[in-house]
């Protein structure tokens, strides 16, 4: 029997997002005002540097996004099998190992014992108060005490040196991938990109790479003995949660991002280019929908959505499903919430340009609206629009762990970095300090962040008509 797919809102909406990029990218590339500003983004090493980064994050994020339901063996002992009623990823069945190794209660990261002392009977009958050993943690030492270091060390070295093998391979063919497009031979080719005379930046960018390479292979064979980063509450590895808060980041950011933009960009352009009576309209309705505090706006839909979930808990055939519509309701929302800034800067920068003499001559010879819009205004804010996606992008992805806080966030079943950080505000009270879960969020949370706001700079440098009119 195969594993049945299961194929959610998002999942569907994920894959749309990347058939777009993908004609998007083809479009582009036979366009030369188009073209051109991505040739400028690839050509920076902070531009390359962070898509190796963010092409981690997405495709961790896209393995997360294809659903199953996988195949059961009969326990009776037969040859027949059945379908799960569990719905897991094809991320979750690469790091079955991380899902399944579930300890008691809380570890520290690389530990071999539990981080609270319990009672432990002994043999003879007598209770003993002390550090119990973890089930999976460290179970394949036998005296943790004096072989934990060395192993951590062995480990650590296996790690980083298949990291550096994978990392040269994937060099070398790319650097002879790269030699026969030019018809050069391998070692110009290689002497060009260590020396960095290379068009595109490919030093830095192998470099990134390389150090991701060996950061992921460092991690999967510390994780494949230990909980790199500590186990939860409840047991589960903190590591594993973590990443599994990538997909939930990701589609926080972009669809809403997705939802806002046709708003703001059409009825930005439009107040600022027609004014009049238009522009009263839209700033009418914007101020209006600035008026409602955002936080009861989301949390009054939230609300309405979990009253219409529980009446009608027969539509959902799992947990995933159900956690699956609240994370796409959340995203609607908080796009209708969220444009009103985006379309006031564009209305701004319309109404200048709307009297530059470029403009003024295409009214005069009678072109019409819609093409001085398309070939003039649109072009001009573009740049605007793409540092506000990428800025937006941040904000939401920041936001969404306040939401979680007040519990209108994603839903709680749902692994975020949100999640992780309302349940760290309670361990950081407790004693001894449970620091982990929130010191994995941050640091996944900041990375990603950091990398977008970095390629938003790049992007805006490229994208921006002044700056290039003055290069």
């Amino acid at each position: 029997m195969i594993s049945q797919l299961v194929i959610l809102w998002t999942d569907a909406l994920v894959f749309l997002l990347m058939l777009v990029a993908i004609l998007f990218g083809i479009y582009a590339s036979r366009k030369m005002h188009l073209r051109r500003p991505w040739r400028q983004v690839v050509r920076s090493r902070v531009g390359m540097g962070t898509l190796v980064v963010l092409g981690f994050y997405l495709a961790i994020a896209l393995l997360d996004s294809i659903h199953f339901r996988p195949v059961l063996e009969d326990s009776a002992g037969g040859n027949g099998t059945t379908q799960s009623a569990e719905v897991i990823s094809l991320f979750d069945e690469l790091v079955s190992g991380l899902r399944k190794r579930q300890e008691k209660t809380y570890s520290a990261p690389l530990a071999v014992q539990l981080y609270a002392k319990e009672n432990i009977e002994l043999p003879d009958g007598s209770v003993m108060r002390d550090y119990p050993r973890l089930r999976y943690g460290g179970a394949h030492l036998e005296n943790p005490e004096s072989e934990w270091s060395s192993d951590i060390l062995k480990l650590s070295g296996f790690g980083i040196l298949k990291g550096l093998l994978v990392s040269f391979i994937t060099a070398n063919i790319l650097i002879m991938l790269l030699a026969v497009r030019k018809s050069r031979s391998y070692g110009d080719e290689a002497r060009s990109i260590l020396k960095g005379h290379s068009e595109i930046p490919w030093r830095v960018t192998f470099l990134v790479l390389a150090c991701m390479l060996v950061l992921v292979f460092w991690s999967a064979e510390l994780s494949s003995k230990y909980h790199l980063l500590g186990t939860d509450k409840v047991g589960e590895d903190v590591f594993y949660q973590a990443l599994k808060s990538i997909r939930t980041g990701l589609l926080i950011g972009t669809l809403t991002t997705l939802v806002m933009l046709p708003a703001a960009i059409l009825l930005g352009i439009m107040a600022g280019y027609f004014r009049g009576w238009v522009d009263d309209v839209i700033q009418y309705t914007y101020t209006t929908l600035n008026s409602i505090p955002g936080v009861l706006l989301i949390a009054a839909a939230i609300l309405m959505l979990q009253i219409y979930m529980s009446n009608h808990a027969d539509e959902f055939n799992s947990l995933v499903e159900r956690a699956d519509l609240r994370l796409l309701f959340l995203c609607v929302i908080l796009g209708v919430t969220s444009w009103t800034g985006l379309c006031r800067l564009l209305r701004g920068e319309a109404l200048k340009l709307r009297e530059m003499d470029y403009v003024q001559a295409a009214t005069a010879f009678g072109v019409s609206h819609l093409q001085i819009i398309t070939r003039h205004i649109l072009p001009n804010v573009l740049h605007i629009v793409l540092i506000a996606v990428v800025l937006d992008f941040s904000g939401l992805v920041l936001a969404e762990a306040v939401l979680s806080y007040v519990n209108i966030g994603v839903d709680p079943t749902m692994n975020s970095w949100g999640n992780m950080i309302n349940s760290a505000r309670l361990e950081m009270a407790r004693e001894p300090i449970v620091w982990w879960s929130l010191a994995a969020a941050m640091i996944f949370m900041f990375t990603l962040v950091l990398s977008a706001n970095l390629l938003s700079d790049v992007v805006r440098d490229a994208f921006d008509p002044r700056l290039r009119s003055n290069r």
